[in-house]
């Protein structure tokens, strides 16, 4: 019974152990550095998002309206051939909609609510679907938005650079001073809080020490266009829309043992 009971405690405090580690400091020489890598890539999927809503008294009127506006909103994004296994439409959301005037609360009627989002693999399809849209109070784009589909591969591989770039550092340095790295104590993605009595500077950018297996850093791309669409009338002008560049990084923090 005892047994079970210390094994149960470690396993509660395990989580609260690691996360000490992480931020403690070894008795033995040591080196704390930081690897960084980035990548600048040009995005390949453009997401929209439709608010469509309606208030009336009557609250089939504004059911109605709102499942009206969100079938062609679906229709259009099918015209447009959107990106079918990320077209998303939320389910009804109804509410009483109030607003005070001369000091009390007035009731406007029923309010009802859907989204809509869709993604597109090409930019030209974007523009498309946004020549076919005629934007008002009950059909609204709420947001645009661009992402590469190989986001979560491409992150694994600038950590795997960044842990290449923070060894890379430490053995530079260990040279330097003579000695030589003995052993890893700790390694993370997130910047640790080491309480060494000072106020630490900021970290160094891997550009200015980037060594070997470091990416180096792209040159500036020229601004891009606002993503904002204006709009002419009741008609979206989405000329305004951009390409752009989409830029990821990754660091680590790590602790290197060294000989004395």
């Amino acid at each position: 019974m005892k047994s079970r009971f210390v094994l149960s405690l470690l396993l509660a405090l395990a989580p609260v152990l690691s996360f000490a580690q992480a931020n403690s400091i070894p008795s033995q020489p040591h080196l704390l550095v930081k690897g960084q890598a980035a990548r600048t890539v040009v995005p390949d999927h453009f997401t929209v998002e439709f608010l469509v809503q309606a208030t009336d008294m009557a609250p089939e009127q504004a059911r109605s309206r709102v499942e009206r506006n969100v079938a062609a909103v679906l229709a259009a994004l099918k015209k447009h051939r959107a990106l079918a296994e990320n077209t998303y439409a939320s389910s009804l959301s109804i509410s009483a909609e109030n607003a005070y005037e001369n000091g009390k609360q007035v009731f406007k009627g029923t309010k009802v609510v859907r989204r809509v989002r869709g993604s597109f693999d090409d930019l030209e399809k974007l523009r498309a679907l946004l020549a076919d849209v005629d934007a008002g109070p009950e059909l609204q784009i709420t947001s645009l938005r661009s992402g590469y589909a190989k986001a979560s591969t491409l992150r694994a591989e600038l950590k795997a650079q960044a842990a290449r770039q923070s060894r890379h550092s430490a053995e530079g340095l260990a040279a330097a001073y003579g000695t030589r790295i003995t052993g890893l104590y700790t390694i993370s993605d997130v910047a640790p809080n080491f309480a060494y009595g000072v106020q630490a500077g900021t970290w160094q950018s891997a550009s200015e020490d980037a060594g070997d297996d470091a990416i180096p850093p792209p040159s500036p791309p020229a601004p891009p266009a606002p993503a904002a669409m204006e709009v002419s009338g009741s008609r979206l002008a989405p000329e305004s829309l951009e390409t752009g560049t989409i830029t990821f990084t990754e660091n680590v923090y790590a602790i290197f043992l060294i000989a004395q």
